[in-house]
């Protein structure tokens, strides 16, 4: 797990918490993007003025094809500018290199959950939002709205899933809009559910416990 910040290569979410993978992120891929300059800006820094302009635009951005994307690694070129006639504004096109997150149903991630209600455990697997349905949770773990914070949990209490909490699920499902993607989980399968406590059966079955 780890925090993003503006300063870090993945400058996608400003001071969160991210529950990390490896298997998230795709390798880098090919991206095409315009920048549309203010006459203001004309001068020995438009370039970097570009750059910094594609940072802003692109990061943190979601499309129904690529998915999220991460970080821009690597600006390949910054074409020709074209004046916009009658404005003054003139058109950068920019051929870039990113990381991207496109989920993929199937895949084994890990998540932070952010609220618990008698309907499922709502999460967050970095930019992306993720609902577990009730039905979707182990029938041994029930839900408590008197604990503090609400839980989910199992009778002798040994397993309870709670706001905050890091959790490993399954995507099940996704719904891709033109801006956004939104996923199903589960934890109806082997090793998934609260991180700590998976690791701590692998830890046992290593050491033949």
């Amino acid at each position: 797990y780890f925090y993003t910040n503006f300063c870090s290569p993945c400058r996608l979410i400003s001071s969160q918490r991210v529950a990390w993978s490896p298997s998230l992120f795709s390798p880098q891929i090919s991206l095409e993007h315009e920048i549309l300059l203010h006459p203001r800006y004309f001068g020995p820094n438009l370039l970097n003025t570009v750059k910094q302009k594609l940072f802003t635009e692109v990061e943190g951005t979601c499309t129904g094809k690529y998915g999220f994307v991460i970080a821009v690694t690597t600006i390949d070129n910054i074409g020709a500018g074209v004046i916009q006639p009658g404005r003054g504004f003139v058109l950068y096109p920019v051929k870039y290199k990113a990381i991207v997150f496109r989920p993929f149903k199937g895949e084994v991630v890990d998540a932070v959950v952010t609220q618990v209600n008698k309907v499922g455990l709502f999460t967050e697997i970095g930019p992306m939002s993720c609902f577990i349905s009730r039905h979707s949770i182990p029938s041994e773990m029930e839900f408590d709205p008197n604990s503090n914070p609400p839980c989910y949990k199992t009778m002798d209490e040994d397993i309870v899933i709670q706001q905050d909490d890091e959790i490993r699920l399954k995507i099940v499902g996704t719904r891709v809009d033109k801006n956004d993607i939104f996923a199903i989980g589960s934890l109806m399968d082997d090793y998934l559910g609260e991180c700590l406590i998976i690791w701590a059966g692998v830890i046992a079955w290593r050491r033949g416990v």
